[in-house]
């Protein structure tokens, strides 16, 4: 495979599709395809491996995903070990970093993330690029609440978050209904 190719299948997650993507250094993207941000997550893709071909197939490190995944979704994973490869500026990767380090069934704020970066005035540009994290799930933003302990905007949309946060924390996000797909 040449550097410029992204393989690419879709997980059927029980919140939503997620988009895998994998070339030779490893995952690349794990992003809702219904998401608000694909299109940005997609374009900086773009502009980091220089207009690459995305191409419908199998991958193994997109295997090992869709794995890990499932066994997330299945309560036997709480911790994903895949070769996630971050293109963005070096500040997002730095919040995508602390974000990835966010224990299964806790909770944190944008503010404490900027805290944790020894930035505490960038609250809001770590939301920014917590919004723009390529790996759902795996680099777990739907941990994030807001300061007053709302729930705040999320890339997979509301029911996705609630679903996971009640996933992993049922007594304290309980799931009211079914989640609509």
């Amino acid at each position: 495979m040449t550097a410029g190719v992204v393989v690419t299948e879709t997980f059927a997650s029980p919140c939503g599709d997620i988009l895998l993507g994998s070339n030779d250094a490893g995952l690349v993207i794990a992003d809702w395809t219904h998401g608000h941000h694909y299109g940005d997550v997609m374009k900086r893709l773009g502009r980091y491996l220089k207009n690459p071909e995305f191409t419908p197939g199998h991958h193994p490190v997109n295997e090992r995903a869709a794995e890990e995944l499932a066994e997330y979704f299945d309560g036997k994973r709480k911790v994903f070990d895949l070769p996630l490869i971050y293109y963005g500026t070096e500040f997002q990767k730095k919040v995508w970093q602390v974000l990835e380090a966010v224990p299964y069934a806790t909770t944190t704020t944008y503010r404490e993330l900027a805290m944790r970066l020894r930035m505490p005035q960038s609250a809001r540009a770590v939301g920014a690029a917590v919004g723009l994290n390529p790996f759902a799930v795996i680099v777990p933003c739907h941990r994030v609440l807001g300061t007053d302990g709302s729930l705040t905007g999320y890339d997979g949309g509301f029911a996705a978050k609630k679903f996971l946060l009640a996933h992993e924390m049922p007594d304290l996000f309980p799931l009211e209904t079914e989640l609509p797909l």
